[in-house]
Formats: C-alpha cells, structure tokens, sequence
C-alpha cells in the first residue's frame, strides 16, 4: 500500500482535501501527500496536471486516479481492511451514508458565509440567516446521530467512522468562527479536535 498519493489543496483553506486525508489517516494507510498552493494563478495549471476533472483532492494509487473526496472516503473504506471505517449495523450504516452525502452535496450557505481557515479565529462573526439555518440542521444531525448510534463511543456512530470524516471541515468552521454548541455538540466537537489527524491539520495549516 505504499504507492497511494493524496494530492490537496492549502491546508489551510481545502475542506475538500481533509476529508480523504484525515481517512487515511484514521485507517493507518500510508500515503505521501502533494500539495498545490490555492488562491494563486498558477493554481488552475498545477491542478490540471494531476486531476482529470480539475478539482482537487484526488487520490493516486499506482495508475489508478480516485477524484471526489466522498468517492476517495469509499475506496480508502475499501483498502482498509483492518480498521472498518463504516458502522457494522446496516441501518447505521445506511444512516452514515445518508448524512454524509448531505454533507457532500449541500450546505452552500455555510461554504460561502464560513468558509474554511483552520487554526485562524473570527470572534465576533454572526451568520446571516441561512447559514445559521445550515448551522442548525447540521447540529441537529449531529444530536440525532449521537442519541441513536453514539452510545459506543464519542463520535457521530460511537467509533470513529467515515461520516466523521465528513464533518471534519465544519468542526474546524465551527471552532473558528465561535458558533454556541449546546453539550452534546460542543463534546463532539472536543472529540474530533483531539484526534492527531486533526491536530497535525491544524499546526500544518498555520
């Protein structure tokens, strides 16, 4: 498994890139990382060297190209035969899918109004109304995934899972721009900063 290459974005801003890199991470798969400097005009140029569809993370293992930081979350779960990286319980299962293909797909005013800069802090930022909509739709499933599934341990379905990966960026938005968690969100939120993955992130992207 030693030929597998993650190439991401800044780690400061590329919530796209934590996604699959914090999955390897959790899997313990060994993998080098690339990375392309954004928000430059070379940037466009250095991307299309690597990715066919000009986005960026995309995974490399040996000629094989995996693009779409959901569709690399899958094909690590795949590798990663000692460490299952979904729940066992198919309706957990089927549950941890669900919401991390909403978290894929939406949320477009969270992107826009709290955009990812892990490690920086924006104390006195107040969301406009439709961010503050997705804020609370995202800790409502946060809330239902712990009632339900949590009871194992201290993240979304007990241990760790892929779903997790997918909420990392928001744990890091959230931390920044100083959105009130309620216990049950704010504990989450203290069990995902305390991985090593998502603490090298951070000092990384400072």
């Amino acid at each position: 498994m030693n030929n597998l290459e993650l190439v991401i974005g800044t780690k400061r801003f590329s919530s796209w890139s934590l996604r699959p890199w914090l999955a390897l991470k959790q899997a313990q798969l060994p993998f080098t990382e690339t990375i392309i400097e954004l928000r430059q005009p070379e940037t466009p140029a250095e991307i299309a060297k690597h990715s066919p569809s000009g986005k960026i993370p995309v995974l490399k293992h040996g000629s094989l190209l995996v693009w779409d930081s959901l569709s690399i979350c899958e094909y690590v779960a795949e590798l990663a035969c000692a460490h299952s990286l979904w729940p066992e319980s198919r309706g957990a299962r089927a549950v941890a899918r669900s919401v991390s293909a909403e978290m894929h797909s939406g949320f477009q005013p969270l992107r826009q109004n709290l955009g990812m800069d892990a490690g920086h802090d924006f104390p006195d930022f107040t969301p406009p109304a439709e961010a503050q909509a997705d804020i609370e739709r995202i800790q409502s499933i946060w809330r239902d995934c712990r009632r339900r599934f949590g009871a194992t341990g201290d993240f979304l379905f007990g241990r760790w899972s892929m779903a997790d990966a997918m909420f990392a960026p928001v744990v890091f938005r959230f931390e920044s721009y100083h959105i009130a968690q309620d216990e049950v969100c704010q504990a989450y939120m203290q069990a995902m900063l305390a991985l090593p993955g998502m603490q090298q992130w951070r000092v990384e992207s400072l």
